[in-house]
């Protein structure tokens, strides 16, 4: 992107490293829910990244900083509930289990991801699997709190 800098053109460069598997987790996944992106960063940066990520417009909606709460505990918190009044379908898959701490039932803990892990097999070994299982539930809480306990993390 080029942008003025006392009278110059700034070129600015960002490189992007997608987690291994990421097109095909996100191929597979759109055929069986409806994909929402739900980012706490501000939207001048994370949107040419999403747009590369996604060029195919796989998310129905794309969620930036603003669509955050402040809450007592954090700041930046992903509040569902401005996507569904009824949440029984819903999840959220983050590397910050803070993100959702207002709705910890349908939080999906994931393991953070960087460059250097050319052989991370989290989306297509584990989420994909664990997505598809959750898309034939009426109600996904039940089973996430089996599996994860996430109320428990945020116990004082």
């Amino acid at each position: 992107s080029l942008k003025e800098f006392e009278g110059k053109p700034k070129i600015s460069y960002v490189t992007v490293f997608e987690r291994p598997g990421l097109q095909e987790f996100l191929n597979q996944l759109s055929e069986f829910a409806e994909l929402v992106l739900f980012t706490a960063g501000l939207e001048g940066y994370a949107r040419p990244l999403v747009d590369r990520i996604d060029a195919e417009n796989r998310f129905s909606h794309r969620l930036y900083r603003p669509s955050t709460i402040c809450t007592e505990f954090r700041e930046h918190v992903k509040d569902l509930s401005c996507l569904s009044k009824n949440l029984c379908r819903t999840v959220i898959v983050d590397n910050n289990p803070f993100s959702f701490l207002l709705q910890p039932l349908n939080g999906i803990p994931c393991i953070p991801f960087s460059a250097g892990q050319p052989h991370d097999t989290q989306l297509l070994d584990v989420l994909l699997p664990l997505l598809k299982h959750l898309s034939l539930q009426k109600d996904v809480r039940p089973f996430l709190y089996d599996r994860f306990h996430m109320p428990e993390w945020f116990q004082v």
